[in-house]
């Protein structure tokens, strides 16, 4: 069989670009590495395997910062110093003799192959819904064996997102509402739960049904297929660009905040929402 010279083109160019993909990665964990190293960075070198964590949720969360702000630059960016602490924690763990970068990418390749059978091997599946059921029984068989269908959610994980994958849970083996407005119910029982809890002035109480309340929220909010952690970053950004303008606007009177009535502050913040 004759390969176009189209083809080859192809080929070579799809080749020097893995080559210097290799490259590139291979001087990038040389770099870590020399600030590792005696003649390296003080700060670096006093780094452990467990003293970069809060650095890292940091950086993550600076990644969906820019990702919510779809801002490419900032993207490319943040991709890259997450790309640091992954590299110089395989590193420091190469130091310690536990493991390699290479196990790192070798293990999650491995597990991106074992858990896309119907790409790497003869499994027909017909859609997503299909291939999450697949995964999820290929997690359960990877021996990781659980006492509790809870088990395994990182505790860690910010509080609306942690319940958000407490309820998922739950509602694999059933233990739902049936409907949407099953789960709308519950929040207005909640509600009113909380507004009794209020008259009666107990903290402890309040601080209890306040939780069942932002607790029912998120649930509706996976029925509604609406993430609510996403909602709560947007109408987070919403108040900061709103109240900013009535910063903006004050000052450009020569008014300050602490000299302004409520009712002014309100009729910008309803001058702000009218903004795009």
């Amino acid at each position: 069989m004759r390969v176009s010279t189209m083809c080859k083109n192809n080929i070579k160019a799809q080749v020097n670009e893995n080559n210097n993909i290799c490259k590139s990665f291979s001087e990038f964990i040389k770099i870590i590495k020399t600030l590792r190293s005696p003649e390296g960075c003080p700060w670096d070198r006093e780094q452990n395997l467990y003293s970069l964590k809060n650095h890292f949720i940091e950086e993550a969360y600076e990644l969906v910062d820019a990702l919510d702000n779809r801002d490419i630059d900032n993207i490319r960016e943040e991709l890259g110093d997450l790309l640091l602490h992954i590299v110089i924690h395989s590193v420091i763990a190469e130091e310690d003799g536990y493991f390699t970068i290479n196990e790192v990418i070798q293990e999650i390749s491995e597990k991106l192959i074992r858990r896309h059978p119907h790409v790497f091997a003869d499994t027909k599946v017909k859609n997503t819904a299909e291939v999450m059921r697949n995964w999820e029984a290929i997690k359960s068989d990877e021996g990781k064996k659980k006492k509790s269908v809870l088990d395994g959610i990182p505790k860690g994980l910010p509080s609306v997102q942690h319940s958000q994958k407490l309820q998922k849970r739950a509602s694999k083996k059933g233990f739902d509402w049936n409907s949407a407005e099953d789960c709308l119910k519950k929040v207005d029982e909640e509600y009113d739960e909380l507004k009794d809890a209020i008259k009666s002035g107990d903290k402890s109480d309040i601080q209890h049904e306040l939780g069942d309340a932002l607790f029912a929220l998120i649930n509706l909010s996976r029925f509604l297929e609406i993430d609510a952690d996403e909602a709560l970053r947007n109408v987070n950004k919403r108040f900061t660009k709103r109240f900013s303008h009535i910063e903006k606007s004050l000052a450009e009177k020569g008014c300050s905040l602490e000299k302004t009535s409520l009712k002014e502050m309100e009729a910008l913040w309803q001058e702000a929402k009218k903004e795009k």
